[in-house]
């Protein structure tokens, strides 16, 4: 008896990552240069997509690398970017310019991140919160979305817990959107159902009310002191391996003096 494999084909998982990205096969065959009538054969399974293809829809589609190779294995191709551990030789050029960033951000804080948000790197000012969260949270593969929203994480010290909360929330339903990741899914459930309170946020509100960057972390820290950040993401634009692509650099700043001048003071250990 011949085995059926229970795995989609390429052309259903080229359909569900067309349709997580709501384009209709006529936009995305316009965008990758080939015919609608050919890409609904490809997702209907009626003709096997070539490997060029592939990669130019992906791209089109804009799939991250690991999708991507999923994607080239599923029609019998190649991978066609490479996944080495951070720890390898080759990559020792991606772990110089993490440790140039995270040191030279000093005395704000800074982390490196993986695709499931497991903390890959820290700086000295990221150590010194992490003293205000559970220990047991802390553990390895510490995970910042725990970290930062557990109620035994960082959640009691931030004043806007709302706020942030829903940030973060949004930022993973747009990767479990973007790759379909189970393990994204259950993480974004989990961070979903912690405790804090609703928040809608309302972009045309804060460019009314003159906020130039939202949302701002308020933390009430243990000693009295008020510390307040607003952050950006760093990533590598010009990645080729899968790993690399995967890294987010999160750096806080101060986004007021006091903060500036309390971050200088925990750095010379007050």
């Amino acid at each position: 008896m011949t085995a059926v494999s229970s795995q989609p084909h390429v052309g259903t998982l080229l359909r569900e990552l067309r349709e997580r990205r709501r384009m209709t096969q006529l936009e995305l065959a316009l965008d990758a240069g080939i015919s609608t009538r050919h890409l609904s054969f490809v997702e209907t399974g009626r003709s096997k997509p070539g490997r060029e293809l592939l990669l130019r829809v992906t791209d089109q589609l804009g799939v991250p690398f690991r999708e991507r190779n999923q994607l080239l294995l599923a029609a019998g191709h190649a991978p066609a970017f490479p996944e080495r551990s951070l720890q390898d030789s080759e990559l020792a050029p991606v772990r110089e310019a993490l440790d140039l960033i995270l040191t030279g951000h000093e005395p704000y804080p800074a982390v490196v991140l993986d695709r499931y948000w497991n903390i890959v790197a820290t700086n000295s000012a990221i150590e010194a919160v992490g003293a205000w969260v559970d220990p047991a949270l802390r553990e390895p593969p510490a995970n910042a979305m725990r970290v930062g929203l557990h109620p035994r994480g960082l959640a009691p010290w931030i004043a806007n817990l709302g706020e942030v909360r829903a940030y973060f929330v949004s930022r993973l339903e747009r990767q479990v959107a973007m790759t379909g990741d189970t393990k994204l899914a259950a993480l974004l459930e989990e961070v979903a159902a912690y405790p804090a309170p609703e928040y809608e946020r309302d972009p045309a509100a804060d460019a009314a009310a003159g906020h130039i960057l939202t949302p701002l972390m308020r933390l009430h820290a243990p000693d009295g002191r008020q510390l307040s950040f607003f952050a950006t993401v760093a990533t590598f634009g010009t990645a080729a391996e899968v790993t690399t692509s995967e890294l987010s650099i999160e750096l806080g700043f101060p986004a007021d003096a006091a903060t500036a001048e309390a971050l200088r003071e925990l750095a010379r250990g007050g």
